[in-house]
């Protein structure tokens, strides 16, 4: 094999690892994200999404939901709210994005901020010592 040849070999290779790349992460900037934000109600989780067709609805945990955007959606729920609407100690929210035209839904589990359900101790007293 002619070293031009295995030269184009790897320069094919490359440009496909390239591609794979971009298009993985492309899918994953996709996905809906959540983070705290403050609001009316003290505090809120802003929830983040693209979808295909404006029309589409979205779901949180099963609940429709009404969302600032076109493609490009947001929506803030009060945490009291999430609260209501998950497990104790939930971890993670379902997002459901529910396109009318194709009637297809799309579905991913979202990770909330660490701790966001977790529940609140009052402590009497905290001890801290040195080593």
């Amino acid at each position: 094999m002619p070293s031009y040849s295995r030269k184009r070999t790897f320069d094919l290779a490359a440009v496909a690892g390239l591609v794979a790349g971009f298009s993985s992460s492309a899918y994953a900037a996709t996905e809906p994200r959540t983070r705290l934000v403050a609001c009316e109600a003290g505090s809120c989780l802003l929830v983040t999404g693209r979808r295909a067709n404006t029309a589409s609805a979205v779901s949180i945990n099963g609940r429709a939901v009404s969302t600032d955007g076109a493609r490009k959606w947001r929506v803030r729920v009060p945490v009291d709210t999430v609260r209501e609407w998950s497990a104790p100690f939930a971890r993670t929210i379902t997002i459901s994005v529910a396109d009318a035209e194709t009637r297809t839904d799309t579905t991913a589990e979202v990770d909330l901020p660490i701790g966001l359900l977790g529940q609140v101790e009052n402590l009497a007293s905290l001890v801290v010592s040195a080593k």
